[in-house]
């Protein structure tokens, strides 16, 4: 399964955002890295800022190119808006809601439960981070892996965040994918525009 293993707290720099969950150095070195991070800033070009937000969201959800153009595509044809449709397919993603729901303390996380075979889907055990939730299904943490010190840990430490799109029952580990969720309930400073225009090209 491909997955970026490089270094997040550089990747969290460049885009000064702490996408892969809090980190401290962001606080300290609030500029991007490499020996020529604090120096003056470069006007990127209009193809640089689009290709910038691609990679932002591509670390976000933790999806290699091929995957993401892969959604894309999906998105593309589906009816409505591109950019939203692209980011309510992210959100759909397995891995992601059981990050979401509180099962896991990130996507990384989250990722590992689901590989190895900690969720299940209507019942069934999924072992595939990048299945695609639809609306009423019913994502658990399986029986035997609820006393796991990763899911309590996470569990207990999870403020009640709200995601209207999600349900969850912290005491049986169950959750429910209610629907899509509506572009102003995600949380993520995503500017979906600027990938379409990239693609768009």
């Amino acid at each position: 399964m491909a997955r970026y293993t490089g270094p997040k707290t550089k990747i969290a720099r460049r885009f000064n955002d702490p996408i892969f969950g809090p980190s401290k150095v962001l606080q300290k070195k609030n500029y991007p890295p490499g020996m020529h991070g604090r120096g003056k800033k470069r006007k990127m070009s209009e193809y640089a800022i689009q290709l910038s937000e691609k990679q932002k969201a591509k670390y976000t959800y933790g999806i290699l190119e091929r995957q993401f153009a892969k959604i894309f595509e999906v998105a593309a044809r589906k009816e409505g808006i591109t950019g939203e449709n692209l980011l309510k397919f992210l959100e759909a993603r397995l891995d992601n809601t059981v990050f979401r729901l509180g099962a896991a303390p990130t996507r990384r996380a989250a990722r590992q439960l689901v590989l190895h075979k900690h969720i299940t889907v209507n019942g069934e055990l999924v072992n595939i981070p990048s299945y695609t939730l639809k609306p009423g299904d019913v994502v658990a943490v399986r029986e035997k892996s609820k006393s796991l010190e990763v899911v309590s840990n996470s569990v207990g430490a999870t403020l009640s965040k709200n995601f209207p799109w999600l349900e969850w029952d912290s005491k049986s580990l169950v959750g429910k994918f209610v629907n899509y969720p509506m572009r102003d309930e995600i949380p993520e400073k995503i500017n979906e525009q600027l990938i379409v225009e990239l693609y768009s090209k």
